[in-house]
């Protein structure tokens, strides 16, 4: 396979790989994500394909906003309220719907949801008008691809095409669940407790 880079202005290309089934290393606001339809399953086999990732792991999806992720999920007046803090590093663990297939969330019956504050991969997610994969653009183990140049060095010939940008690292997304009667933070990340309860008005476990 050979691997394009292409400029951050060629969305509309990322775009049409990505409807086609493609596999494309695009930022974020953190690290360099593998981007594919997630509702593909033949396209999310081919993410586990090029980490080395075991299947038996969930992945979480991109939305480019909080109506797009209605499409695929169950969005509660909690995840509204939520959805101020997106574009941005917060993933929302919500009820799946049926067209998310069990290679995304390895099973189970919710998915991670979350938008990532970056311009040219929003761009790509509002053109493809899919979501798409959000897992990081690593082999399974390793330290993420924090730039172009990473990502290729890693997934070349691995996957389709990686996007010129720049993902600075740093504090990863914090994580909640809201599918029980009581939101749960999975993960501490970028955005506070304090945060999450004073938007929620609840106590987060």
């Amino acid at each position: 396979m050979r691997t394009r880079l292409l400029r951050a202005d060629e969305t509309d290309v990322a775009a049409e790989l990505l409807k086609g089934g493609g596999v494309v290393a695009v930022p974020t606001e953190t690290v360099y994500g593998l981007a594919a339809n997630g509702l593909d399953e033949a396209a999310v086999r081919k993410i586990f394909a090029a980490k080395g990732r075991a299947e038996t792991k969930p992945i979480s999806l991109f939305a480019a906003c909080i109506e797009d992720a209605e499409r695929f999920c169950v969005v509660d007046g909690r995840a509204r309220r939520l959805s101020v803090l997106w574009p941005g590093p917060l993933t929302v663990i919500l009820p799946r719907l049926g067209c998310v297939p069990d290679e995304i969330t390895a099973g189970g019956e919710d998915v991670g949801v979350r938008v990532p504050d970056d311009r040219t991969t929003l761009e790509i997610l509002r053109l493809a008008g899919i979501p798409l994969t959000g897992t990081s653009a690593n082999i399974s183990g390793e330290p993420p691809a924090r730039s172009a140049a990473e990502a290729m060095e890693i997934f070349a010939g691995r996957v389709d095409a990686v996007v010129e940008g720049a993902s600075p690292g740093g504090v990863p997304s914090t994580v909640v669940d809201l599918t029980g009667s009581i939101a749960k933070v999975v993960r501490m990340g970028a955005i506070s407790r304090e945060t999450l309860e004073k938007l929620l008005g609840e106590v987060v476990e």
